[in-house]
């Protein structure tokens, strides 16, 4: 089979990869019910451990088919969206699952409303892949600290926190794909798509993506957006893609505990 036939079924086979995930969560759900979960620590426990994989396989067959979107030059659809109200709906949601590594999570933004003309999914995707690092890299008692402001005709939005930081010798690769995955490095490592898939739709929304750390005492990322719209008519309507999915839990799954997925609310 030539590498063209196999780029052509590569859709094909992350839908079989969905189906199948799809099936066994159904399972996992028919043979571990919330209502049981509720009054079984043990089994919550481990259930817990199952929704945790199910959310991670997801959020990787998600990337791959990005990453295969991105391989074939296709660009998102720019919608008109107040980027204050996604961010701050964005961060209650990771808000709400950070104390979970310990974390302080603080969102700091300009007041009023932020019109701009963004791929609503794709900006959703670099927010969170940006949080997953920041958790993933900052140990318990550190913070993560989210910024929005107005630039020059341009929107600011910044991800800073606490962690080990990057190595120099790392700077130069950051957002390159599979450049510094080692496969023999522990969890939470990923696969390196992360990054990557979100300076290029960074660049699909017109603007830059950039990184700036020191060894120690944690990194910082910044979004730079135009201040532009797009024409009458290509306002965007919220539609939810989640398929039911808990969306926050599934972009967060490699950084957060299993704790997290559990139904119980005790540790």
């Amino acid at each position: 089979m030539e590498l063209e036939d196999l780029s052509a079924l590569f859709p094909q086979i992350i839908q079989q990869f969905r189906y199948a995930l799809s099936n066994l969560h159904m399972a996992s759900t028919l043979l571990a019910p919330a209502s049981e979960r509720e009054k079984n620590e043990r089994m919550d426990q481990r259930a817990a451990l199952l929704d945790q994989s199910f959310y991670q396989m997801m959020r990787l067959v998600n990337q791959l088919s990005a990453a295969n979107a991105m391989a074939q030059y296709r660009l998102p659809v720019l919608r008109n969206r107040d980027l204050s109200a996604v961010i701050s709906e964005l961060s209650a949601k990771v808000e709400s699952v950070a104390y979970h590594r310990g974390i302080t999570f603080h969102l700091e933004r300009d007041t009023g409303m932020m019109p701009c003309a963004i791929a609503p999914d794709e900006m959703e995707q670099i927010f969170y892949n940006l949080l997953s690092n920041a958790l993933k890299f900052t140990p318990s008692g550190g913070s993560i600290t989210v910024t929005l402001r107005r630039g020059q005709n341009c929107y600011l939005l910044t991800v800073a926190d606490t962690g080990c930081g990057i190595a120099p010798e790392q700077m130069e690769h950051l957002f390159e794909s599979y450049a510094h995955f080692d496969p023999m490095s522990p969890l939470p490592h990923g696969m390196g798509l992360g990054l990557t898939l979100s300076r290029y739709y960074a660049m699909s929304m017109g603007g830059t993506l950039i990184a700036e750390s020191t060894p120690g005492k944690g990194s910082k990322f910044t979004l730079r957006l135009p201040q532009r719209t797009v024409p009458d008519g290509m306002h965007d309507v919220p539609v939810d893609y989640s398929g039911g999915f808990n969306r926050s839990l599934m972009n967060l799954s490699d950084a957060l505990p299993a704790k997290a997925f559990r139904v119980r609310e005790s540790d």
